[in-house]
């Protein structure tokens, strides 16, 4: 038997005005998408903005279902939207942004497991890796690529 001990790198900002203009630019985007969701139940309301290579963003935000199951999350709205439209360019980053129902930013907006695997993936199918910002009410981290999120993850090589 081994115990060890795995860590997670990621930088952190106590706010917008530490990152760089594309950056800040794509919380802001991703802040507005959140503003549009529909998440009349849970009243969480997730934005995400994906930054192509080209310079495009594409936004997304969580769409809920009375049948919760049937919803889906920001994240993979956009991600999936600038897949089937521009399946050449590649995703160089994406934010992610929280609220509440009364407007208010979460502590610290979390992709979901199958978020985190999607952007795996996405990584693989291009391969490169992916910027991933997280926007909270009193920091905002930037993690280097999906793995950062999600290690031990189920890629391409799982399958030998």
């Amino acid at each position: 038997m081994r115990n060890r001990t795995y860590q997670l790198s990621a930088v952190e900002f106590d706010n917008i005005n530490e990152l760089t203009a594309t950056d800040r630019n794509l919380i802001q985007e991703a802040r507005k998408a959140a503003d549009l969701a529909y998440a009349p139940y849970s009243g969480f309301f997730v934005g995400a903005a994906v930054l192509l290579s080209s310079g495009m963003v594409i936004k997304g935000n969580n769409q809920e279902n009375a049948d919760f199951t049937d919803g889906l999350c920001a994240e993979r709205v956009a991600l999936f939207y600038a897949q089937a439209n521009y399946p050449e360019i590649p995703i160089v980053a994406i934010a992610v942004s929280a609220k509440k129902r009364e407007g208010e930013i979460v502590q610290l907006s979390r992709p979901c497991g199958s978020c985190r695997q999607v952007l795996m993936e996405t990584e693989v199918r291009f391969k490169q890796p992916i910027s991933i910002i997280l926007d909270g009410k009193e920091k905002i981290m930037i993690f280097e690529n999906a793995e950062s999120l999600l290690p031990f993850a189920f890629k391409p090589d799982s399958l030998d």
